[in-house]
């Protein structure tokens, strides 16, 4: 990856921007962390069910006969896998009851449910209305996983089932201390999906540098085609994409700092180089028009009919988007492009980690059976019955033997052996939803897109939200440890 002189109306290089700007002596204090609060510990609760005898078979102690309810996000994986794995709860509790149900309103059912004390036993707690995790835990609304890590695996009784998770998944769960409190089902690979038969017939390859996209994306509008488009109504999935790639110019740290609220930590140089780097694809027309009005279907299907190459998404579009995706899109992913060859971390940087967080609420009636319903989702067999049915990985170090990839996920796996130790892992849409989702997403990203606000305007006013975060003392705060 060769250093390209890209130069703007000021003739100044975006490298030459960021030396420039590190010589300011942008200085970033740690400080702490954030978020403004979805849940009340109120309610009266519910009588708990009571403890099974634990056995080979049911290292948990699962009460054999007591009701188990299980809450699930319906969205781009759909809901046949976890009725699968229901089946096998079903089979191997023949005497209990399991009411499973599925909602794309997670916080507006449930959110009540938990300050009246009566949660369901499994939540998966997913989507655009995901309950604010940060503060269940720090209201002491979810139970502690331990438990179910340290219980045998369902496969083999001599591993822990922790002992068969991808690297990473424990200590995503983990907010302060040894805790675990939320188990993250999938595993996802984050960055831009485009087709690779529509690349190759610009007769291009994927950009490394930032100049190299900006040329592919003149190249495909000479087509009719739009460069990029995103999830207008939820601009929350550009940092998909975004973030990586601050990662990869600047290192790990830049992010750990961000989630960290620390002071100053968006004005980093790197953070700059990116929100102008974005802001040029709005400026240079390479944004497919009507983006910012399109929500996360809308996107993708224009994306899917060829209108747009690109889009910042998770390892979920292939089956979300199954119905739309022709048979010879030839689906690929890949780590972003960076600025030019002086960047901190290579090509190849990406984000992945667990996605779908899987929680047991600490008022749960059942909270035995919630963890088992988990530990039967982390087999080999429920593992491989939901790749093969919504091409994704799960956290479960394996489970891929004997199926065939599919384009996407294939693509995804490609990447991250590419990527191998380069893997980042931003945490602010765990640990402060709200300023994830709706100051910095949709307040700020979203308007600097559709051209509203300037990078620099941007910027601006997200350190500004993240500094409320971090004095805000009625919320919990979270460190990279």
């Amino acid at each position: 990856m060769g250093s390209t002189a890209h130069h703007d109306r000021e003739g100044v290089g975006r490298r030459e921007l960021i030396r420039r700007s590190a010589a300011l002596g942008l200085v970033a204090v740690p400080g702490m962390g954030l978020l403004s609060a979805c849940a009340s510990s109120g309610g009266g609760g519910q009588s708990k069910a009571k403890a099974g005898k634990k056995t080979a078979k049911n290292p948990l102690g699962v009460n054999d006969t007591a009701k188990m309810e299980f809450v699930l996000f319906d969205g781009g994986f759909g809901k046949e896998y976890a009725q699968d794995a229901v089946k096998i709860y079903e089979q191997d509790f023949p005497k209990a009851t399991v009411k499973f149900a599925a909602t794309q309103k997670i916080q507006s059912t449930l959110q009540p449910r938990f300050n009246q004390g009566n949660p369901p036993d499994l939540i998966d707690n997913s989507g655009a209305e995901q309950m604010d995790m940060g503060v269940l835990v720090g209201k002491n609304q979810l139970a502690d996983l331990t438990p179910l890590l340290d219980a045998p695996s369902y496969d083999d009784p001599s591993k822990k089932v922790r002992d068969t998770l991808r690297p990473g998944i424990v200590e995503m769960g983990q907010f302060d201390g040894r805790p675990v409190w939320i188990l993250y089902y999938a595993y996802t690979v984050y960055g831009v999906w485009y087709s690779q038969k529509a690349l190759d017939s610009l007769d291009a390859e994927y950009p490394k540098t930032w100049d190299e996209m900006l040329q592919v994306c003149a190249k495909a509008k000479k087509k009719g085609m739009a460069g990029w488009t995103y999830a207008g109504k939820y601009p929350y999935y550009i940092p998909f994409s975004l973030y990586p790639m601050i990662g990869k110019v600047g290192g790990r740290e830049v992010l750990d700092a961000i989630d960290n609220l620390e002071p100053n930590a968006w004005k980093h140089p790197a953070v700059k180089a990116c929100f102008e780097a974005y802001y040029e694809l709005f400026k240079k027309g390479y944004v497919l028009k009507g983006t910012p009005g399109l929500d996360h279907i809308q996107s993708q299907t224009a994306w899917a009919k060829g209108e747009a190459l690109f889009i910042p998404n998770g390892s979920w579009v292939e089956n979300e988007s199954a119905n739309v995706i022709p048979k010879d899109f030839d689906l690929a992913v890949s780590a972003p492009s960076g600025i030019d060859g002086g960047d901190k971390m290579p090509f190849g940087t990406i984000w992945a980690s667990g996605g779908e967080p899987f929680i047991v609420p600490a008022k749960a009636a059942n909270p035995e059976g919630g963890m088992e319903q988990l530990r039967i989702m982390l087999s080999e067999a429920s593992s491989k019955n939901f790749t093969a049915k919504v091409k994704s990985l799960t956290a479960y170090n394996g489970g891929t033997s004997g199926i065939e990839l599919t384009p996407g996920l294939k693509s995804g796996v490609a990447a991250l052996q590419l990527a191998g130790s380069n893997v980042v892992n931003p945490r602010l849409q765990d640990w402060y939803v709200q300023l994830e989702k709706e100051k910095i997403g949709v307040g700020a990203l979203g308007e600097m897109m559709a051209g509203r606000l300037t990078p620099a305007e941007a910027i601006k006013k997200i350190q500004g939200f993240a500094d409320e975060a971090a004095k805000d003392t009625s919320i919990k705060h979270y460190k990279h440890q």
